[in-house]
């Protein structure tokens, strides 16, 4: 296995790891003893669900969130520097994709230093694979303003993108508002536009509806605290 940094993939929620990481990732994640990681706790608990025989204690952790400088992200990278394989572990998902790891991965180009992307679960191309929307371009715009007129305001710029440009437009919310979002979807984008709920993907209770605005107005899911993404189409 050649030495780089690996971009590791997790579950987006509690799922059994064998049914969406290849069991290469597992070879990978058990050569490698130090790991760049959004939280410890949970990048441990992972780690354990991998492979109950791991040796935490002798695993070497550096958190990477909004308050780590791009100077102590630099010297993170000293062990591959030194010939050593280091891994990056998110919340949810893919690093680098809606979530940290991007940093870290331009500085390891700039440097020089081999990355791996791992194949694992990404909510984003999940959710477009399974709504039926153009996948030949799409854009993920992550949260949007909590303001509601700005809210309103950038809802009403996706929706005419959808039409003048033919591309679909992927967005999330925070879980305890989601249910605010879809009410400010329903209001504010145009009867026959479409919208896919994409919600706990992967995980048994895993959801994927496609429907026009108008036929959403008839009946919505309760989407309080479920992680979610949305996506508006003609």
């Amino acid at each position: 296995m050649n030495t780089a940094l690996y971009l590791i993939p997790v579950t987006l929620g509690d799922t059994a790891i064998e049914t969406v990481l290849p069991s290469y990732n597992k070879e990978v994640i058990l050569s490698i003893k130090h790991f760049i990681v959004e939280d410890v706790r949970s990048a441990r608990r992972f780690l354990k669900k991998v492979d109950k025989e791991i040796d935490i204690d002798g695993l070497t952790f550096f958190p990477l969130n909004k308050h780590t400088s791009p100077d102590a992200i630099s010297d993170y990278l000293q062990p591959l520097q030194q010939g050593m394989s280091m891994g990056i572990i998110s919340e949810a998902g893919c690093p680098a994709i809606a979530d940290p790891g991007a940093d870290v991965v331009a500085i390891a180009q700039r440097k020089n230093l081999k990355v791996v992307p791992l194949v694992g679960p990404s909510s984003i191309l999940l959710s477009v694979m399974g709504s039926g929307f153009n996948g030949q371009s799409f854009a993920f715009h992550g949260y949007l303003p909590i303001e509601p007129g700005e809210r309103a305001k950038k809802l009403k710029t996706l929706e005419q993108r959808v039409y003048a440009e033919h591309q679909t437009q992927l967005f999330i919310e925070t879980p305890y508002r989601n249910n605010k979002m879809v009410e400010d979807i329903l209001q504010h984008c145009r009867p026959q536009t479409k919208l896919c709920i994409a919600a706990n993907l992967t995980t048994e209770s895993e959801y994927i509806k496609t429907k026009t605005v108008k036929e959403w107005k008839n009946k919505t899911p309760d989407l309080s605290k479920i992680p979610c993404i949305f996506l508006l189409y003609q």
